[in-house]
């Protein structure tokens, strides 16, 4: 029997994937504490992806850490299919009128941080 951890693999390095995101032990620790999370979408313009886009791309923080290597916020958006913060504020704005059908229900984020 493996090593019993007091807390589930989606917080510690073990459900955490490498190239950004958490790994399919880390979904299913997350899945067994009541969360139903699902793999990335890196392509297309999936509803999910439209709103990850506008939640990590309004994010604050650095891409590279102090040592020059991608944050875990680098590699999250790399993983979604962005190059950076700005490529996904721009797909969000591009389509986030389509996924509400037409409506803009939120402000622009040039508008939310000034």
């Amino acid at each position: 029997m493996g090593k019993k951890y007091k807390s589930p693999a989606w917080t510690r390095k073990e459900g955490q994937s490498p190239s950004g995101g958490l790994n399919a032990r880390g979904r299913a620790s997350a899945r067994a504490e009541g969360s139903n999370l699902k793999p990335p979408v890196s392509k297309g313009t999936n509803p999910r992806r439209v709103s990850f886009a506008a939640r990590f791309g309004a994010t604050s923080g650095p891409m590279k850490d102090k040592k020059g290597k991608p944050t875990r916020l680098a590699l999250a958006l790399k993983k979604w299919g962005f190059g950076s913060k700005e490529a996904a504020r721009n797909f969000a704005r591009r389509n986030k009128k389509k996924m509400h059908g037409g409506f803009d229900l939120e402000p622009p984020v040039e508008k939310i941080f000034k």
